[in-house]
Parts: structure tokens; sequence; C-alpha cells
């Protein structure tokens, strides 16, 4: 009859935005953490939408179905091969490539030697390949977790030759952030003069109080030449 809908008619698609809030991956996400998600859910975080008959989700589930749900073969799958499913172009495609690859590399990382530290020799060896030959001062943090193994060595502020800013709220936002145990500053003297100014002194006596406040330890203040080092807490001075 003139009209009437086709008896096999698709129904419409119900996308993410009409779902409760908790149920939407971003969302739960935030609410519930990654750990909450499924691999779908993850993959339509990547995705980012879907399409007008299938959510992102759906869509994430059809990625997995072809591979057995397999997520080592999804991450083996070329552009192209990823491409075949529904709503996948090539831009939707190389962010799934390149957030598996970022998993490859971290299972890497995560497989190398990680660096515990014993004494001053073992910051002085860790820190010289960023500070040797500089002809300007860096002031650098090593941060450790429970069993004085380095999680993370970052760059805290770069100076001129007399000297550098280290800004204590910048030094606890990156432990705090990265769940560190305890911290190392590291700074160098470009002139090879070891001896701290009485402004790495008191640099360090307020970063030892602040740490102390907040849990977070300083174990040593290690002040960086090329001919050598001289540690805070070898000298008694922490």
């Amino acid at each position: 009859m003139p009209g009437t809908p086709p008896p096999y008619a698709a129904p419409a698609a119900s996308g993410i935005k009409s779902w409760a809030e908790d149920d939407r991956p971003r969302e739960k996400l935030m609410t519930k953490g990654r750990a909450a998600l499924s691999d779908a859910e993850l993959i339509a975080i990547l995705l980012g939408s879907g399409t007008t008959k299938l959510s992102a989700v759906d869509v994430g589930m059809l990625m997995l179905k072809g591979v057995d749900n397999d997520l080592n073969a999804l991450a083996r799958e070329s552009v192209k091969q990823l491409c075949r499913h529904p709503g996948i172009g090539p831009a939707k495609a190389i962010t799934v490539v390149a957030a598996l690859e970022l998993g490859r590399r971290r299972k890497e990382a995560d497989a190398a030697p990680r660096t515990t530290i014993t004494c001053s020799r073992d910051i002085y060896q860790l820190i010289r390949p960023h500070l040797m030959d500089l002809p300007h001062e860096e002031f650098w943090v090593i941060l450790l977790n429970r069993a004085n193994v380095v999680m993370r060595k970052t760059a805290i502020s770069r100076g001129g030759v007399a000297g550098t800013v280290a800004d204590p709220k910048m030094i606890f936002k990156e432990a705090l952030e990265q769940l560190a145990s305890s911290i190392i500053l590291v700074h160098n003297h470009p002139s090879g003069n070891r001896n701290p100014s009485a402004a790495d002194i008191q640099l360090t006596k307020k970063l030892k109080e602040a740490g102390s406040f907040l849990d977070l330890p300083i174990l040593d203040h290690l002040i960086y030449s090329d001919q050598g080092y001289y540690s805070f807490a070898d000298e008694g001075m922490l």
C-alpha cells in the first residue's frame, strides 16, 4: 500500500550521545577509570564516531570480531586492512595503528632493564649523558619509586652560564603526577666548580622541608660537572 514502510526497514541508529552518560566511553573513563572500559569501548574513543547505523562501540566490536578478539592480531593489521570495516577510513585506521604501536613500544620499554639508585655515583652516571659538555645550567629531577628504581628523569628548567631558576611548584607537581615516592635533585655548574653556592644550599633546604610535608623526601642534590660531582647527601648537607 502507498505510504506503507518496507517490511524490513532498519531501525534508526541509536548514537552514543543518546546513551546514559555513565555508559558513554569517554564519560565512563572519566568517572570509573580506564580499567572499567571494554576493548571495544577503548577503540571507540580512538575512533570518535561510528556510522549512521553503527555506534563507535559497534564498529570497535566488529573490528575485534574480525581478529577473533585478539588485540595482538589487531596490532598486526595494516591501515588498508582496517579500512575494510564499516566507518573506518584512512584517518581512523591510522589513529588505531598509532595507538597500538604505542602499546607495543611501551611493552618493549617495560622489558628493558631499569636503573636502581644505590649511591651518588649511580646518579652521576645516570644524568651524565644529559648534562655533559653543556655551556649553560640546567636543573633536573629524578623520580624514584619505593624501591629506589628510576621512574622518570625530567629537565625542570634551563638557564644561562651563571644559573637557572628551579620552581618548587614544578618540581613537586611532576613528582605528584607521577606518584613518585622520593626525589633526587640535580643541576650542573658549567664552570666546573662543584661547590654549592649559598643559593644552592638555601634551595635544597627549602625543597627538603616541602618534601617532608608532602611525604616526598629529597634523597640527594647532586651538583654535576664534567670532572666530577658534589653530593649533598654524601657531605651530610641533607
